[in-house]
């Protein structure tokens, strides 16, 4: 099945990313609960039904469940009203943004009225328009109203959550809980610090993070692991901070947000699944100096409402038309060749959580290499794991096979997000090196993002921040390799398995 081995290219990427000491302190654009390839069943948001009967169930049971429900819907609230990190910028650097740009997009947002330039500041930066009024205050001006993953600190300041890189749109729509493939992060900081200065005003730790980390090497994905493990080296076991403590050696490499609502099915973490589940572990980025030791625990309940509102997600349908006949025989093929890694579905279902070895599925290594058995280490003898109560994985030989519930809506897909359709995973000779995607189409023929498709990238591209448009595979940790597992299908059965994919 033409498995690939990566020794030479971790080395290779190694010695591009050499360790870097910091002296900033770093969050990440929303909580990295689950990285993993990519995944793939109705949305983004609490599963709905008819009421429980309140006879039918006892009254144990029906408190217990009308006690998840309160938790889930304050972690929800919790998420898009409390800042749990001092602002990135405020309104007043959000409306400057625009005159950073290159042309032809400044002279564009310079005729636009103010809303009508909001909706370009969101579209150039992969920003998300929140589907409800959780988070707005009345207050607030409608033009510089928060984005979904940021809240209103009540100054005028934006203040990033998880929501940033776990709240997306499909096909138009936007989904709490799906994974920002739109987001330009790295841009966004930079122009945000450009303003600032041009305004006077102070840089925050983004800001600063950016001149040492990239916070992402291209759109869509971010640096979030390095973040993570930079943050958690320079606290003790007991979470007090301690600047005496320096990083490990880094390895930077793109990772691709997975939709939150598989957590459900998870008993580990990660695209390694090597962490615990619990709300500790999805504290790790509001571990900056500001939040000691006595706040983070503190904060724990506040984290576990959280992760109720996470678990209570359900996957979006696939919106279109299904060949429920096509489908049927896709589920067969998928049966036979897919249920064994990805467990099945439907009310019977069961998920497995099998790790692959990365010689097995033979994707990008980068970014297992990443996380060394220190990194690991830390993780299960901190109060994070409650000092070894919850099981942590040391030495993981591979990556975990996602649950592919609502994997129509989860483009691009691998752990790296390299691969833009299921139409490409399915056919591995056919993957584009160099591709862009279009901001808001979905591609219904191939499921994924409608792209552009090119040899390399191309001359024109002169800046950095035009270059993370482009989604080169040939850079370390980018590699769209591996997962070849489709090659001996006909093509009738890989029609038939994309059907069938549109079901789960």
């Amino acid at each position: 099945m033409g498995r690939r081995r990566w020794s030479h290219a971790a080395r290779s990427a190694a010695r591009l990313a050499p360790a870097i000491a910091l002296a900033v302190f770093v969050p990440v654009a929303g909580v990295l609960l689950a990285e993993e390839a990519t995944a793939v069943k109705g949305a983004g948001r609490p599963a709905s039904g008819p009421p429980i009967a309140r006879h039918s169930v006892p009254t144990a049971v029906g408190n217990r469940l009308a006690e998840a429900t309160d938790a889930a819907a304050e972690g929800y609230r919790i998420l898009r009203r409390e800042p749990l990190l001092p602002p990135d910028f405020d309104a007043d650097v959000f409306r400057e943004l625009w005159t950073v740009w290159p042309e032809p997009h400044r002279s564009r947002a310079a005729r636009a009225e103010p809303l009508q330039r909001r909706r370009l500041i969101f579209e150039y930066y992969g920003l998300m328009e929140p589907p409800d009024e959780t988070g707005r205050r009345p207050e607030t001006p409608a033009d510089v109203a928060p984005a979904l993953g940021y809240v209103d600190d009540g100054h005028g300041g934006w203040v990033m959550n998880c929501l940033a890189c776990h709240g997306g749109q499909v096909d138009g729509r936007v989904i709490p809980g799906l994974p920002n493939s739109n987001l330009a992060l790295q841009t966004l900081v930079e122009d945000v610090r450009r303003i600032k200065v041009r305004q006077l005003k102070g840089f925050a730790h983004l800001d600063l993070a950016s001149l040492k980390l990239p916070l992402a090497q291209t759109a869509g994905t971010t640096n979030a692991v390095v973040f993570g493990i930079v943050l958690g080296s320079l606290r003790d076991r007991d979470m007090n901070v301690d600047l005496s403590r320096r990083p490990p050696p880094l390895m930077h490499h793109p990772v691709d947000p997975p939709p939150l609502w598989n957590v459900r099915k998870k008993r580990m973490l990660y695209c390694d699944a090597f962490a615990p589940k619990n709300p500790r572990v999805l504290m790790q980025f509001m571990l900056i100096p500001r939040n000691d030791a006595a706040v983070v625990r503190r904060w724990e309940p506040k984290f576990a409402k959280i992760l109720a509102w996470i678990e209570s997600l359900r996957p979006p349908p696939y919106p279109g038309p299904i060949d429920r006949k096509l489908a049927s025989a896709g589920r067969r093929v998928f049966e036979r060749h897919c249920a064994e890694c990805h467990g099945t579905y439907g009310p019977d279902g069961h998920y497995p959580q099998r790790v692959v070895p990365i010689d097995e599925v033979g994707t990008d290594p980068l970014r297992l290499r990443a996380l060394n058995r220190e990194h690991r280490r830390w993780l299960a003898e901190s109060w994070m794991s409650g000092y070894g109560r919850d099981p942590v994985v040391l030495d993981p030989v591979g990556y975990v096979a996602p649950p592919l519930d609502g994997i129509w809506a989860t483009a691009p897909y691998f752990h790296n997000g390299s691969v833009p359709t299921l139409w490409h995973v399915l056919h591995p000779r056919q993957r584009p090196k160099v591709w862009k995607r279009h901001p808001t189409r979905y591609d219904h023929r191939r499921m994924g993002l409608a792209i552009e498709e090119f040899d390399s990238v191309p001359a024109s591209v002169r800046t950095p921040a035009q270059r993370r448009r482009y989604y080169d595979t040939t850079r370390p940790g980018h590699s769209a390799a591996g997962h070849d597992f489709a090659e001996p299908l006909s093509e009738s059965e890989r029609r038939a398995l994309l059907e069938y994919l549109k079901t789960l």
